[in-house]
């Protein structure tokens, strides 16, 4: 085998050009599949971290709620919400699983901007401000993409964050400071209320403080609801006020006057258009009143990813202790997320078609030069045959060539697609995802990817060599006197 080996590359660098060609094909093909991989592994583990940030590995929701819940969440929220985060965090097989659980409060409602005359309709998020916090800080595949701070952290109980494309409907640019937010092209925004006059008293009252003398009627404040100073005026005020309007779990609508303390971009421009997100407990003020304050999803972030399987088959063992009579399931973020399932598969397709055709240049690029060795040598497999060389060791040594050309190549390719992915990354180059708001870091991951190094490397070594097998096997049958007689 040791002489095989080195006949076999004495033969490939007899022609030094001619392998070298070949060599370079196969780099070149090896570095471009990987590279291709190492972007979308890249995108596709930044698509996982942003949603996991987000949401949380898996969340615990009504079984309905992910089909129906969206237009009536109160019909669908968790009653025993609290039981079941507390039983989570004193599980002691979850404890060193489980990085976060928090609930989570999701509802539909309109936001309006009283003082400018405009408003729209919201999709709210109520969270618990120090879990998002804390969320946000997990990096599990060191993810170039840095999660803003959550900036309802420590702020005041009627603090909100809107989305840009919100702050730009309700004309709240100028008071949040938001840098290339277009004006509407008219001269002025007449002033008055923008909802109906019996709402937009609601929200009135709740943004106004009660006078000390009794008045006429019977209203009141709703308790833990923030007053606004009327001595305050409007512009000395650094924070945009908006009023958010949200049906009651009962049918009535409910108001809650809100202090908006920035825009943050969402991502996308449709998500980008309709969020709103407030802390948890005036969420469920809003939502519920006085009734049972409730949860539409308790969110549980993982440590480790590979953990999900195990603690979701835990999770339910423990839901069937703790809320047996709720009809609850446990949704993991790729079933709450199907387009991180679409884009994946849609670079998993990519990705084979290019190995497809990577492969196809291969195959052919290592049999041209097989079969160019075997009319160049054909007079040498004569001589070998005559002195006893029997045909499967001519098949044998043109196999080893083709693999040792593989070989090479792989090696070439996955050392080049090192160099040039840690080149690339050190630029800091952005790109704009389709239907994203936002530029994102452009990063090729192909260090830490060994699988895929793995399969291409093996792939295109297994490629050289099935090329190498019809020439070899052509040279095999060649009739020792026809070889011999060869010029």
């Amino acid at each position: 085998m040791n002489q095989t080996v080195s006949l076999a590359l004495r033969n490939l660098l007899r022609n030094r050009r001619r392998s070298l060609a070949t060599l370079l094909a196969l780099a070149i093909g090896a570095a471009s599949l990987l590279l291709f991989g190492g972007y979308t592994a890249d995108i596709r583990l930044a698509m996982l971290t942003e949603y996991v940030r987000n949401g949380g590995h898996l969340q615990i929701q009504h079984r309905d709620y992910f089909l129906y819940g969206s237009g009536n969440p109160t019909a669908y929220a968790i009653r025993q919400h609290r039981a079941i985060e507390q039983a989570i965090a004193d599980d002691p097989a979850l404890k060193s699983q489980i990085s976060v659980v928090s609930p989570m409060l999701q509802f539909g409602g309109v936001a309006g901007n009283y003082d400018a005359g405009v408003s729209r309709t919201v999709i709210g998020t109520g969270l618990v401000a120090g879990d998002v916090t804390r969320m946000r800080q997990w990096n599990e595949f060191g993810s170039a993409q840095v999660s803003p701070t959550y900036l309802l952290d420590g702020a005041a109980a009627d603090a909100a964050i809107v989305g840009t494309g919100v702050a730009r409907v309700l004309l709240l640019c100028e008071p949040l400071k938001i840098a290339n937010c277009p004006k509407p092209e008219v001269e002025k925004v007449a002033k008055g209320p923008a909802l109906d006059a019996d709402i937009a008293a609601l929200a009135e009252m709740e943004s106004k403080p009660q006078p000390k003398a009794p008045a006429k009627g019977r209203d009141k404040a709703r308790p833990g609801t923030p007053a606004k100073s009327e001595a305050t005026p409007v512009a000395a005020v650094p924070n945009a006020k908006i009023e958010l309007l949200s049906g009651h779990g009962r049918g009535s609508p409910n108001v809650a006057a809100l202090n908006v303390v920035a825009a943050e971009n969402q991502g996308t421009k449709e998500l980008d258009d309709i969020a709103i997100v407030l802390q948890f407990k005036q969420a469920q003020q809003l939502v519920f009143g006085r009734t049972e304050p409730r949860a539409t999803a308790i969110m549980v972030q993982l440590v480790h990813t590979a953990d999900m399987a195990d603690v979701r088959q835990r999770l339910q063992a423990l839901l069937q202790r703790v809320a047996p009579g709720e009809p609850l399931a446990i949704l993991d973020f790729i079933e709450l997320n199907p387009f991180y399932t679409q884009t994946v598969q849609l670079f998993d397709t990519i990705f084979g078609f290019i190995f497809t055709l990577i492969g196809g240049i291969v195959l052919f690029t290592v049999t041209n030069t097989m079969n160019a060795a075997v009319v160049e040598r054909t007079t040498e497999v004569g001589t070998l045959r005559a002195v006893g060389l029997r045909q499967a060791g001519i098949r044998q040594l043109f196999l080893t060539e083709g693999l040792l050309l593989g070989v090479a190549g792989a090696v070439a390719g996955v050392a080049s697609a090192l160099v040039i992915s840690a080149v690339v990354n050190s630029l800091h180059l952005t790109w704009l995802p389709p239907g994203g708001s936002e530029p994102l870091p452009l990063t090729v991951r192909v260090w830490g990817q060994f699988g895929m190094l793995a399969v291409t490397a093996i792939g295109l070594v297994v490629v050289a060599a099935l090329s190498a097998w019809w020439p070899a096997r052509r040279a095999a049958q060649l009739k020792i006197v026809d070889a011999l007689r060869h010029i």
